[in-house]
């Protein structure tokens, strides 16, 4: 785990060859009796110029760490081993884990851990696996149906990190780097851009995976700021205040807030946001980030917490 990756590394070492391969995806497969799951999302992807385009994105280095979730076979791993210094990948797949040891035995400085992220002490696991590193990124090919609560997690538990570069559904990830105004704009949009700045990669077709999911993917970079987007004085109140903007996207603001601090402030809470220059009649998804700040700050002086 303590080793260090080879500076501009271009073979494979071990004979191995590219995992990220149809026919070596199906020979790995076939070799360990491995057998996908549906409940844990797992699609392995088979293109090499797509893992290039993630790992370039992650700016990693000789001196850098790299963490990844749901490694599967390790194609992504492979790529991520030559490049940055330390490698640490969670597999929440127990029967993954033999065949991750396998196949990253001849690299030192990839460390693997079973467990879920979810449920993982990330701040610990960056003390004992990255320490010295100049940065650290999580690098992954995300699973659908967990993607927000992974992202969230990492964002916030304020770890020390340098880049999140996540493949995840299309969708999702559109939703993550819009704009104010647009019907991408939601809640996520806020809460990834008060941490981050967003940059869409590249979209991914569903035929570049074994097996192929029902829907396309894409490569989003998010580049974590050094201080949230906009200053807030309690930032769990700040999230009530966006969840409730948008509660229930047709309403206006005004309905949606009122439903918040309670019909019998109506009148207080009109007056409040034409104080505050935010007109009663528009709806959440056309509020930015400062106008968001603004109203929870304005909300919280008046004693509404949600």
């Amino acid at each position: 785990m303590d080793g260090q990756a080879p500076v501009g590394a271009q073979a494979r070492p071990g004979g191995t060859g590219d995992i990220g391969t149809p026919k070596r995806t199906k020979d790995i497969v076939a070799k360990y009796g491995f057998s996908f799951k549906k409940s844990l999302g797992q699609n392995f992807l088979i293109d090499g110029n797509i893992l290039s385009r993630i790992v370039d994105a992650a700016e990693l280095s000789s001196d850098s760490g790299a963490l990844e979730i749901g490694p599967g076979i390790g194609a992504l791993t492979q790529r991520l081993a030559e490049k940055a210094g330390k490698v640490t990948a969670i597999e929440i797949d127990q029967r993954l884990i033999p065949i991750l040891g396998d196949l990253m035995a001849d690299k030192p400085h990839v460390g693997i851990v079973h467990g879920d992220v979810l449920k993982l002490d990330l701040a610990k696991l960056f003390e004992e696996r990255f320490e010295g590193c100049s940065g650290v990124s999580v690098v992954a090919n995300l699973p659908y149906y967990v993607t927000t609560p992974i992202l969230m997690k990492l964002l916030e538990e304020k770890l020390p990190l340098k880049h999140i570069v996540v493949m995840i559904q299309k969708e999702v990830a559109e939703r993550m780097a819009a704009k104010p105004g647009g019907k991408e704009y939601g809640s996520l949009s806020v809460a990834v851009q008060y941490y981050c700045e967003p940059k869409l990669v590249c979209t991914v077709p569903h035929t570049v995976f074994i097996p192929q999911p029902n829907v396309d993917s894409a490569v989003i970079k998010l580049s974590v700021r050094e201080k949230p987007a906009v200053e807030v004085e309690d930032e769990a109140h700040f999230f009530r205040v966006v969840q409730a903007s948008f509660a229930q996207r047709r309403k206006t603001l005004m309905n949606n807030l009122t439903a918040f601090v309670g019909k019998e402030r109506r009148e207080e809470l009109t007056a409040m946001l034409n104080r505050i220059g935010i007109d009663p009649s528009r709806r959440g998804e056309t509020l930015s980030l400062e106008e968001f700040a603004l109203l929870s700050k304005s909300m919280l002086a008046e004693g509404w917490r949600g």
